[in-house]
């Protein structure tokens, strides 16, 4: 199964997608798109590994993650991609708009194609006001065109509210 998990800030889809992962037979792997760019960071990111565990493999990919994907997508694996928010961050300034739907569509197509169980963790930004620079803009626009793209190849999609689950596709 393919599962997007959306939300907005500290809404508890990190932990949602961890605890889903658990409850499945396989092996566990964490492709983690955040880069150590600052010591709070670096800080958060030890934390993190830490609460998931021995028994998880950890990926750190801030840009290729649809290469990472296909590399641990063998049946019987379980993917959490955490988070997708963070990933459009990283190629915000590296990719003009049609690059950075071509990478969209490549994550798409390499967690459609995956035999693995893949979750996808991404935020919602979307429903607030119109940002007032182009930049944030920007990230608005690409961040939604990619949970688009990836809610439209996944089975399930789940929007996360205050710590609870709200199904939008799916069962």
């Amino acid at each position: 199964m393919k599962t997007l998990i959306t939300g907005g800030a500290r809404s508890g889809k990190s932990a949602y997608a961890l605890a889903m992962a658990e409850q499945s037979p396989g092996a566990k792997v964490f492709i983690a798109t955040a880069e150590a760019r600052d010591a709070e960071m670096r800080a958060r990111i030890v934390k993190h590994k830490a609460e998931r565990g021995p028994c998880w493999i950890t990926v750190e990919e801030p840009l290729n993650v649809a290469e990472a994907v296909a590399a641990h997508g063998a049946a019987g694996n379980f993917i959490v991609i955490d988070c997708l928010t963070l990933w459009t961050s990283n190629l915000l300034e590296g990719a003009d708009n049609a690059a950075f739907a071509k990478k969209a569509d490549e994550l798409a197509g390499a967690v459609a194609g995956v035999a693995a169980a893949v979750i996808v963790v991404t935020n919602e930004v979307g429903l607030g006001i119109v940002p007032g620079d182009p930049l944030s803009r920007a990230y608005r626009d690409r961040l939604g065109l990619v949970n688009a793209r990836l809610a439209a190849v996944c089975g399930r999609v789940i929007l996360m509210v205050a710590g609870l689950p709200l199904m939008i596709k799916g069962k």
